[in-house]
This record gives C-alpha cells, sequence and structure tokens, in this order.
C-alpha cells in the first residue's frame, strides 16, 4: 500500500478536520509511544519465543 503525496495530504485534512489543531500533537505523542511499547513489546517476546520453540523441538525428537 503506498500512498502519494495527494493521499497524505488529504489524510492530514481529514485529522485536522476530525481532531483539531490543538489535539493533533497530543495524538501524534499517543500513538509514538503506543508505537514503541509495542516494539518493545516484540522485542522482548522474541527471546522467550524462541526459548519455548527449543524446548517444543527436544520434546519431539
Amino acid at each position: 500500500m503506498n500512498l502519494g503525496m495527494g493521499e497524505i495530504l488529504v489524510l492530514l485534512v481529514l485529522a485536522l478536520l476530525l481532531f483539531g489543531a490543538k489535539r493533533l500533537p497530543e495524538i501524534g505523542r499517543s500513538a509514538g509511544s503506543a508505537i514503541r511499547e509495542f516494539k518493545k513489546g516484540l522485542e522482548s517476546g522474541e527471546p522467550e519465543e524462541k526459548e519455548k520453540e527449543g524446548r517444543d523441538n527436544k520434546r519431539e525428537g
């Protein structure tokens, strides 16, 4: 899904109309922190998942 400059501009105008100019920075910060927390969760879950897969493979073999 590639967005061109026109589509991005339309989305920004819609966000401005829906949320207002004062709330957009707050929403952006919230979205950014949510994405960071999600990525941290994925990174911290990866070693546990690999360890679990290793235990499952040992049981099967």
